[in-house]
């Protein structure tokens, strides 16, 4: 696969690495990359979608009142629109991403509205084997002919996600490349 990703306009396809108090955290893991889902639901004629996947600022910072200005000077990610405080929790959680994006096809993975015309992953299990509410909330789209998946933020949901509607991942692809309207709740 083409690891050209010039048609990617309008978000970061490199993430520079961020460093506190001497220790780096390598953001690499949310570079820009393809992935390709196969839709089997025909097994006589598979249908295969290429997306190209960026992630968002958001995956890794949070805005927090509670840090001090200097907290926050410490903390702060400067990216191209915007910056905020690097948040550890994310940082790690971000770890699963790359994983949970893969997995969107696979019937396991649960993908809901999230409002506004956005979907989102919302069960993941952490290092510790334990499931929990990982609310990862993406867009997709078509840039220059090519199918986009961009995750615009990710983070833990204490309080539950509430009632949510299902969706399929691949009808969600085969509108997006058919030009039909996306799903909606």
């Amino acid at each position: 696969m083409s690891r050209d990703f010039k048609t990617v306009k309008t978000e970061v396809t490199a993430w520079k690495n961020f460093t506190l108090d001497d220790k780096v955290y390598d953001l690499s893991h949310l570079n820009a990359h393809w992935v390709q889902y196969i839709d089997a639901k025909e097994p006589n004629n598979p249908v295969t979608y290429r997306f190209i996947v960026t992630y968002g600022l958001h995956c890794f910072t949070k805005d927090s009142e509670d840090l001090s200005s200097e907290e926050l000077q410490a903390l702060n990610y400067k990216a191209p629109r915007e910056s905020r405080a690097f948040n550890l929790e994310r940082y790690e959680l971000s770890k699963y991403l790359p994983k949970i994006i893969e997995s969107l096809g696979e019937r396991s993975t649960l993908v809901c509205h999230a409002g506004y015309g956005k979907f989102a992953i919302i069960k993941v299990i952490d290092s510790r084997g334990n499931e929990i509410d990982y609310f990862v909330v993406f867009t997709v789209f078509k840039e220059e002919k090519k199918l986009r998946l961009h995750v615009q933020s990710a983070y833990p949901k204490y309080e539950g996600v509430g009632k949510i509607k299902k969706v399929s991942f691949f009808v969600i692809a085969r509108n997006l490349l058919n030009n039909k309207k996306l799903p909606s709740p």
